[in-house]
């Protein structure tokens, strides 16, 4: 049985981690399954957007531990360190996509799980939603560029504390730190509502947009201004925008 449904309504693509009964942890299995579902959304050249949510109570409670480090003061740390890449590119490749993905978090995002639902462009908590990043309380080093992350979404002193803590932020925190965008009550309906309203949007110029806000997002004012020249250029030759320009001219 698939632990990874994938499911397509006219571009707008919903992933769903479906193994509830192990609260949608992350093996080998379900790795191999979530990076080749990314991979599917990425070849489709009709996709326009992608929703990520998990079955049942949690959205992701991380690393199936006992698979992952089971074994692991018997590897070496480099043969080690391989794996764990390879478990890291099969959700880091959202971050490829050139399409607004959203996290629908309706349960526990912990530490794997948290970078998951972080490698997303947007997150709607739900209320029962929590992001954890736990790594030091169980003895291990944050990773899957969890320390990037959370740097970038709250500042380089409360990621600080909060990895110190092992910490977690349940759905008001996380809102009011601008980890997620929003609390829904139904946060996979709502996530649905945004992507039929962005993917009604010119794929080139939703597309354009995240390019920019990632251009922004590095800090880069040249770079950023030089690419809005191009593509605001670029859009303008549009047919959109024309029947806009069209109607203030018979104003």
């Amino acid at each position: 049985m698939s632990r990874v449904a994938l499911v397509d309504a006219d571009g707008r693509w919903t992933l769903t981690l479906s193994d509830p009964d192990r609260r949608n942890c992350l093996d080998d299995v379900t790795c191999r399954e979530l990076g080749e579902a990314i991979d599917t959304v990425a070849a489709d050249p009709d996709a326009r957007t992608l929703v990520v949510t998990g079955a049942g109570t949690a959205f992701c409670a991380g690393a199936d531990l006992p698979a992952l480090f089971g074994d692991a003061s018997d590897r070496a740390v480099g043969e080690l360190r391989r794996h764990l890449h390879r478990v890291y590119d099969s959700f880091l490749r959202l971050r490829s996509l050139s399409i607004p993905t959203i996290a629908a978090v309706q349960g526990a995002a912990v530490g794997a799980g948290l970078n998951l639902a972080m490698a997303c462009d947007v997150r709607i908590a739900g209320p029962q939603a929590s992001f954890a990043a736990t790594f030091s309380r169980i003895g291990l080093h944050p990773g899957g560029g969890c320390t990037w992350f959370l740097v970038n979404a709250l500042g380089r002193q409360r990621a600080l504390a909060l990895l110190l803590d092992g910490g977690s932020l349940d759905a008001d925190a996380a809102v009011h730190e601008g980890l997620a965008l929003e609390l829904a009550d139904d946060p996979l309906a709502r996530a649905h509502e945004l992507a039929e309203r962005w993917g009604a949007h010119d794929p080139a110029l939703t597309r354009d947009i995240k390019t920019a806000v990632g251009l922004a997002a590095g800090g880069d004012f040249d770079a950023t201004l030089e690419f809005e020249a191009w593509a605001q250029a670029s859009s303008a030759t549009g047919p959109e925008i024309q029947e806009v320009v069209e109607r203030f001219r018979a104003r």
